[in-house]
């Protein structure tokens, strides 16, 4: 398994890559609680029609480090970027959720864009959902407060009590098995306490109104008209409307858990993004001599 360590403080990272060497890069940077895992129906397909796709455990999830520090959002945006270095990546695409897309932005805010050449933000609480002075219709605090009680209080019962929610499973066509939100709420799980009161805690004091403008990358927000996590006035639509050079895609009846129900037309919504180079460079004679050679994904 492969393992690289955090620029900041040496933290064991743990990520894959998948498809060939050769193929156009996309990065894939998980929403709170979850690894790499949550993006199987996006990274599979997409590495198998000749794109190289990263995904990335953060500290204290999946396969990484469980370690007590560095769950600020400057850190884990150098961890990120600790990944772009590490194998000086090129013309990357960062493809996030949730709380992964603050992390993306701020990596591109902090460190510049000379690695990436887009990002996808799904389903963000980029600039923020908490309320603020920049963001007065953002979420009560004492609401917010009181949830993180029950999350302090009984994690499986917290993530099973909002399952439906996240899916969305009450609007059309969001059909989700018994099974997979078992197996996601298991994953979930795997992020350690501290981890994920951490993550908490950088999505209860975000707020990147003022930072939003200067990413200098295409940026493709997808979102969802049912998500309660983050919801689309909030989050999408802002975000959006404060990004230079973004397309806002939404998707009807899609919740915060549309990378599952809704996993097709985000594939094909982010290879069309990715652009062509990643489907061709598979077929291209170098990949071909690559892969006889046993070099590459």
């Amino acid at each position: 398994m492969p393992y690289y360590e955090s620029p900041v403080d040496g933290t064991r990272l743990h990520y894959v890559d998948h498809g060939p060497a050769c193929g156009a890069v996309a990065v894939f940077v998980a929403g709170a609680y979850l690894g790499h895992e949550m993006w199987e129906h996006q990274m599979l397909p997409l590495a198998e029609a000749g794109y190289r796709c990263l995904g990335l455990d953060r500290r204290g999830h999946g396969r990484s480090d469980d370690v007590w520090s560095g769950y600020d959002l400057d850190t884990l945006a150098d961890d990120l970027q600790g990944l772009l270095d590490h194998l000086d990546l090129r013309e990357a695409t960062l493809i996030a959720h949730s709380v992964g897309t603050a992390e993306v932005v701020r990596c591109l805010t902090r460190h510049g864009s000379s690695r990436v050449a887009r990002a996808a933000l799904v389903c963000g609480v980029s600039p923020g959902i908490i309320r603020s002075q920049r963001l007065p219709d953002g979420l009560d605090p004492a609401v917010v407060r009181a949830d993180e009680e029950f999350f302090r209080r009984d994690r499986p019962a917290w993530f099973t009590h909002f399952a439906d929610a996240f899916f969305a499973v009450t609007s059309v066509g969001n059909e989700v098995s018994d099974a997979y939100t078992r197996y996601l709420i298991d994953r979930c799980l795997v992020a350690t306490p501290r981890a994920a009161t951490g993550v908490r805690s950088v999505v209860t004091g975000l707020d990147l109104t003022a930072e939003l403008p200067a990413v200098d990358v295409p940026v493709l927000v997808v979102h969802g008209t049912h998500d309660t996590s983050a919801p689309l006035a909030h989050t999408g639509e802002r975000l959006a409307r404060l990004v230079q050079d973004a397309v806002l895609k939404v998707y009807e009846n899609g919740g915060h858990g549309l990378f599952f129900t809704h996993a097709e037309r985000l594939t094909a919504d982010l290879r069309e993004f990715l652009g062509a180079a990643g489907a061709t460079a598979a077929t291209t004679g170098i990949c071909r001599m690559l892969a006889a050679a046993g070099i590459g994904g």
